[in-house]
């Protein structure tokens, strides 16, 4: 089992605040997936998810999304995901 905790900023503010809970191990494969549900949750859209994305959340255990990286218009300056470690 893995969490992802997903932040949506505005104005440096944090807006929402997640813990999303996921069974398995975590698999780079499968990240869109994860974003996905992820977003879903949360009842936001889903961004445009780039290799990059993956890599920097699999490598630094965090990406981050900024508004444009959004094909509908979302509230927020920016989408937040990170791996939380316990």
């Amino acid at each position: 089992m893995f969490k992802i905790w997903l932040k949506t900023i505005k104005d440096k503010k944090i807006v929402t605040n997640d813990i999303i809970f996921y069974e398995g191990r975590y698999d780079e494969s499968r990240f869109d997936e994860y974003v996905r549900t992820a977003c879903h949750e949360a009842d936001i859209p889903t961004p445009v998810v780039l290799s990059v994305n993956a890599r920097n959340f699999t490598q630094y255990n965090i990406t981050r999304f900024k508004a444009s990286d959004f094909v509908e218009h979302v509230d927020f300056d920016e989408l937040t995901l990170e791996n939380v470690k316990v």
